[in-house]
């Protein structure tokens, strides 16, 4: 899985960062690169093998490398955040110095693009299973006398 230079480019966008000083283009991909997406065609980024202990992840040759930029600029705005997390306000010779205010729009900006990430799915299984025979206590069922 690879990120190409354009979701680079625009990931850089997203988050500010007009040149390489902080995040170089590597950094950025290995962002990008956490949040592999189903393809166009419904085809998922890696597969199980189930013939090794424990099984592993093999990459799937059908899939095109799909990636969720905006959990990706989530992920960079929250640590933007954490850097500048000292910061307070202050006075002095008269003026007034509210560098917190940075904390806050960095942290807003994480929200801009937490709320935008793709949505995510899981299958929920009924436990314990209703066919096993076991006993189990259900909090939403009556009880009985």
């Amino acid at each position: 899985m690879t990120a190409t230079a354009a979701e680079v480019a625009r990931l850089r966008r997203m988050v500010n960062e007009s040149d390489d000083t902080t995040y170089d283009d590597d950094a950025l991909a290995e962002y990008i690169e956490r949040y592999p997406l189903l393809d166009e065609r419904g085809e998922v980024p890696y597969t199980w093998d189930e013939s090794t202990e424990p099984p592993t992840q093999d990459a799937n040759d059908n899939w095109l490398p799909t990636y969720d930029l905006n959990a990706a600029a989530a992920d960079i705005w929250d640590e933007k955040a954490a850097v500048v997390a000292q910061d307070f306000d202050f006075r002095a010779d008269g003026g007034q110095y509210s560098r917190s205010q940075v904390v806050e729009q960095y942290q807003q900006r994480a929200r801009h693009y937490r709320a935008r990430r793709k949505a995510k799915s899981c299958q929920v299984f009924p436990w314990p299973d209703e066919g096993s025979g076991t006993q189990s206590w259900i909090g939403n069922l009556p009880e009985s006398d």
